[in-house]
């Protein structure tokens, strides 16, 4: 898995993705992450990446021809061409953790980090096939949203985190909120860990979780269980506590 961020500030990228997780595997060669630096294809001495728009209103937009010029350098020295270009933007499609899971089966993918005011739209329509939004807010530019695209992403990739089972029960992974989770000491400040997680009965320890995990959903996103796939006897359950808390 490659994925290459155009941006205007690379060291941003550069610095977050060298730490941690993401930094073991980029080590390991489980994934590439590269950015590369739009303001290197300017054609003019100054090196200017934006202009005023046309029609006037406030801001800088950046110029389309070091935006293609950039993108046409990362095809031509790619060994496998990008099969999607996603363009980082507070008017894109909501990003959701299936659609990681979509793209962190492909080869290469190009993240477009956006500045100022935006990109010429001559450029968007060159080379970008979707444009994705982390969330309805407006960020000095793409790098952070990026960096979460990336994220999301890299971490599907078989061997990032080591297990599949790392994610596979992850909130969103099957539409819901994940369950809570404790670890060591069994008691801490007089509370103590759930009885059944210390059962060693993995039958009624996924039963506690399933049911904790459509719990943790009703209490904070009760808007995933409209779209959860749930089985009757899930659906009744929801029901039954709902009404419980209802009376209390």
């Amino acid at each position: 898995m490659k994925i290459t961020i155009m941006t205007l500030f690379p060291e941003m990228i550069e610095n977050a993705v060298n730490c941690s997780i993401l930094g073991r595997a980029r080590q390991n060669g489980l994934i590439e992450i590269e950015a590369i630096n739009i303001r290197d294809f300017a054609n003019n001495k100054h090196l200017q990446v934006d202009d005023y728009p046309y029609g006037g209103g406030a801001g800088m937009l950046m110029m389309a021809d070091p935006v293609c010029r950039c993108y046409d350098h990362i095809v031509e020295h790619s060994s496998v061409a990008p099969q999607h270009v996603l363009y980082m933007s507070p008017q894109g499609k909501p990003w959701k953790q299936q659609m990681a899971e979509a793209l962190s089966s492909e080869e290469h993918i190009v993240l477009l980090c956006g500045h100022y005011e935006g990109i010429d739209q001559r450029a968007l329509d060159a080379i970008v096939t979707e444009e994705v939004s982390i969330g309805d807010y407006v960020l000095t530019g793409g790098e952070l949203a990026a960096l979460v695209v990336a994220d999301s992403i890299s971490r599907l990739v078989p061997g990032v985190l080591g297990k599949a089972e790392s994610f596979q029960d992850e909130s969103f992974s099957d539409g819901l909120l994940e369950y809570p989770h404790y670890t060591r000491p069994a008691v801490y400040r007089d509370e103590a860990v759930p009885d059944v997680l210390l059962s060693g009965n993995h039958q009624k320890i996924a039963a506690y979780r399933r049911e904790m995990s459509l719990i943790n959903t009703f209490n904070k996103r009760p808007d995933l269980l409209k779209r959860a796939k749930l089985t009757e006897k899930e659906k009744c359950f929801i029901n039954e506590y709902a009404k419980k808390r209802c009376k209390s």
